[in-house]
């Protein structure tokens, strides 16, 4: 089985302390588990797609020129590595990532990075929708606290793990990183040209 690592939106927008208004993120190995994703991959010369937001509302933390727009440098894709520019939740509106899977002969998807319960979540059900199968690194995403209409505030770890299971065997597997990094012997192909290609919609995370 080939697959690609789909690394979401892991850019300095998302340390931005605004994310942290109900309450702090979880999973602080986050950052490390997605590195450990992206060393496995390339030394398995399989292809590494970073995926990069630009926000189009004027608050919001991932405008395109503002000091959020980078990659975080312990996850940040090498110049030879695809990377997709989206303006929406998924990373499959209005981009060439569909077409760029295809092309190279991937036949499995492994997705991690940010927000779990909103990018993240968003291009998994959308792969899932297309026909792709779908593997969802759940200590490689991480998330923030979250208040629901009444005002309640839920801890980042509850919108996670809620966010995983409104996924886990309907629209992908959830597994751990080391889950993921174990299925490389089966799964390798070359890398992917570097894509650009952004989607009209506005959206963040």
């Amino acid at each position: 089985m080939k697959a690609a690592l789909i690394v979401i939106d892991m850019q300095q927008a998302i340390r931005d302390p605004r994310w942290l208004a109900a309450g702090p993120r979880n999973n602080p190995d986050a950052e490390a588990n997605v590195a450990r994703l992206q060393a496995a991959w390339r030394d398995a010369g399989a292809l590494v797609v970073s995926v990069r937001h630009e926000g189009t509302d004027p608050d919001s933390t991932y405008l395109p020129n503002g000091p959020g727009a980078p990659f975080l440098p312990e996850t940040a894709p090498r110049a030879d590595e695809a990377v997709v520019t989206k303006r929406a939740h998924s990373a499959f509106v209005a981009t060439d990532l569909d077409a760029m899977l295809k092309a190279a002969g991937v036949e499995a998807i492994v997705v991690c990075g940010v927000i779990t319960n909103n990018s993240v979540e968003a291009t998994v059900r959308h792969a899932h929708d297309l026909g792709w199968r779908v593997l969802l690194a759940e200590d490689a995403c991480f998330t923030f606290a979250k208040r629901d209409r009444q005002g309640r505030a839920w801890a980042a770890e509850e919108v996670h793990a809620l966010s995983l299971a409104n996924l886990d065997g309907e629209y992908c597997d959830v597994v751990s990183a080391s889950g993921a990094i174990a299925l490389l012997g089966e799964i390798s192909l070359p890398a992917s040209p570097v894509s650009t290609t952004a989607s009209p919609s506005a959206a963040d995370g």
